[in-house]
């Protein structure tokens, strides 16, 4: 038994009979409070009747009565607002504390905890697996756009930091959220280290023209060099070099980038090329981002090609076979969905625009759900994974409640838990 499993009785009041305190009073849950998951008391702002008096405060959760003290709260003055202490072990007389104390063992369905016990130590993908596909679709549909703004929310947090690199300037976090996302994951830092050394305000200096764009490109990616023998790629070396004195630039190294077990067309080196090109594509990449009405108008934003030189080079210095490089759809969908619409999201909350954060949200679901391992995985389970509205929601759900068992957090693992305790 954990403490995780009695927060989950009491949140949802699954008791089988009334709780009483160790004097003999009743307590009737009229509300269970806020569940804390940071320092103080377990719930705070519960509402209690104990016997014929009605209480409002915090109430806090052990296993033992004893853990009172081995945890030092009878030294805390933050547990001095306690109206009650739960537990399942009453195995002190509590004589030195006025906190009534009530025990709940005997007074929940073992069934559930059983079940509970189950998911953890289920070796499976995740625990409820091969029992999430019986959940009815409107709790599921409920739980993911819970599961979808969460992750959103998460993505806040490296935006705040692309926010302050770029001095609150809205158009270079785009600028930093897109070279992320054009690493497609494998390039995706070293993507990310090239934004942070070359400001978007340098960019935009020098937007209208392309060439200079793709120079301080690929001279801040390191791959600009004396040796290049051939007319453009010694263009761009000689234009870099005076952007990068004039700037004080300085390039990250080329051996960050990784070519290997990648199709020629995913290149680094095309997708910095294609990334060039997008940047000059709009005098505002943020405005243009604004206008969008739906999720169509955003692909098309971001189906970029790279410039002529790339239709017959995959390396400088190596010639290939003929073909414009154009970022493909599901590509340029990849994009709007981890750069575009989570910056959309974020904005429209720090604005307190609704309309701009369920503008995001209904773009995701007019975008397909992509394709890979995890979502590959919840197909065959049953879910449904057409929209990336479903499948950004259910990578999220993955990562933040099943890969770290947090079971009894989940609306679905809540679900299956009290089916099992109602059989």
């Amino acid at each position: 038994m954990n403490e995780a499993f009695l927060h989950y009785l009491w949140k949802y009041r699954l008791f089988t009979s009334a709780l009483t305190t160790t004097s003999g009073e009743e307590v009737e849950i009229l509300s269970p409070g806020i569940h804390n998951h940071n320092a103080g008391p377990d719930f705070s702002d519960a509402r209690l009747r104990i016997g014929s008096t009605i209480w409002a405060g915090n109430v806090e959760i052990h296993i033992n009565s004893s853990d009172w003290e081995r945890h030092g709260h009878h030294k805390d003055p933050v547990y001095d607002s306690v109206i009650l202490h739960v537990v399942l072990n009453n195995d002190t007389d509590g004589s030195n504390r006025n906190i009534p104390v009530a025990g709940i063992r005997g007074k929940f369905n073992q069934d559930i905890y059983q079940a509970y016990k189950s998911f953890l130590s289920a070796k499976n993908w995740v625990p409820c697996i091969n029992q999430v596909g019986f959940i009815d679709q409107a709790e599921i549909s409920l739980w993911l756009e819970r599961m979808l703004i969460e992750r959103l929310e998460h993505k806040a947090a490296y935006i705040q930091e692309f926010l302050e690199i770029s001095e609150n300037d809205w158009e270079g976090v785009l600028y930093m959220m897109l070279a992320r996302s054009f690493g497609f994951g494998l390039n995706a830092l070293p993507f990310e280290m090239l934004a942070r050394s070359l400001p978007y305000r340098i960019i935009a200096r020098h937007r209208e023209n392309p060439m200079q764009v793709e120079a301080l490109i690929f001279g801040q990616a390191g791959l600009l060099n004396p040796q290049l023998t051939e007319i453009w790629p010694q263009q761009l070396f000689s234009e870099y070099s005076f952007l990068r004195k004039k700037y004080q630039l300085f390039p990250i190294a080329a051996h960050t980038w990784r070519f290997m077990r990648l199709r020629p067309v995913n290149f680094p080196t095309i997708r910095l090329a294609q990334f060039a090109s997008l940047l000059c594509s709009h005098e505002s990449l943020f405005s243009a981002l604004l206008s969008c009405g739906n999720a169509e108008s955003i692909i098309q934003w971001m189906m970029s090609s790279a410039s002529g030189f790339w239709d017959t080079h995959y390396h400088f210095n190596k010639s290939s076979g003929s073909g414009t490089k154009s970022l493909g759809r599901s590509s340029a969908g990849l994009l709007a969905i981890n750069a575009v619409l989570p910056l959309m999201f974020v904005f429209g909350r720090a604005t307190a625009n609704d309309e701009l954060c369920n503008r995001s949200l209904s773009f995701y679901s007019q975008l397909p759900g992509e394709l890979n391992s995890i979502t590959r995985h919840w197909k065959s389970a049953g879910l449904d994974i057409s929209s990336s509205f479903s499948t950004q929601a259910l990578i999220g759900m993955k990562s933040e409640y099943c890969d770290k068992f947090r079971c009894l957090d989940c609306r679905l693992g809540n679900l299956l838990l009290r089916n099992q305790g109602s059989l």
